[in-house]
């Protein structure tokens, strides 16, 4: 009677003390962190402290824009997300290139991202940039446009992209996702609107939207030509053609 009585008592002593295994047995393992392929884990562990809990309000680009979707290819998402983006913050998170992530992980994010947050992106009839930048773009021309259709915006100290300290953590590439696709979770509208709140304008050209980046990235070199001189200055120059190179 008394070792049921004892019996009894281990029992009860492991239920208020919450046991979810048999005393006397170890608990089920956890999973090897490698063999996790749920995208709201991976996405949580390994993406959202910079571009957001739900793929918005990070500090960097916002992934749950449908923009962004339509305009970046699966290829490229893997090798940003693989080996990191030269030129930023971003690293390396696949295991071949020193990260924690196996190809299976790397797979299920971009799988999960799409599933989430790929949507049918309306651009009006126009067709949309493409996403990789093949003409080099010519900066003084980017300036003109830069003033024309960002500068009321980014003028705002808090605003500002021009300051060769912010240019120092962005790449070209981000440069050039973020003036095609937009920012809505910031309020930062896409290449066919522009103004405050994204009023509808005319979209910018491919070749507007490779002058802007070229623009921005020689700002991150303070003595470039390019950089620094009001377009009311340089403008005068062109019609004359001296305008530097």
């Amino acid at each position: 009677m008394r070792k049921v009585m004892q019996a009894l008592a281990l029992a009860g002593l492991a239920a208020l003390c919450g046991c979810s295994h048999a005393p006397g047995y170890p608990p089920a393992p956890l999973p090897r962190p490698s063999a996790v392929t749920d995208f709201a884990t991976l996405y949580g562990q390994n993406c959202a402290a910079c571009h957001g809990a739900n793929g918005q309000n990070g500090p960097a680009i916002d992934f749950a824009n449908p923009e962004y979707q339509a305009l970046v290819d699966d290829g490229s998402l893997r090798k940003w997300i693989s080996g990191g983006m030269p030129g930023t913050e971003m690293p390396a998170f696949a295991q071949s290139q020193g990260g924690m992530l196996t190809d299976v992980q790397v797979n299920a994010i971009i799988t999960g991202m799409r599933r989430e947050w790929l949507r049918t992106a309306s651009s009006g009839g126009t067709s949309m940039p493409q996403y990789s930048q093949t003409n080099a773009g010519d900066a003084h021309r980017g300036q003109g446009v830069y003033e024309k259709h960002c500068a009321s915006c980014h003028e705002k100290q808090d605003q500002s992209i021009t300051s060769p300290v912010y240019l120092a953590l962005v790449s070209d590439q981000t440069l050039r996702s973020v003036t095609i696709a937009g920012r809505p979770d910031i309020g930062q509208p896409d290449w066919s609107h522009d103004g405050p709140g994204g009023n509808a304008a005319t979209p910018l050209l491919p070749e507007e939207v490779d002058d802007i980046v070229a623009y921005l990235g020689s700002l991150r070199n303070p003595d470039s030509k390019a950089a620094g001189a009001p377009v009311s200055q340089l403008a005068p120059q062109a019609e004359s053609g001296k305008a530097e190179k």
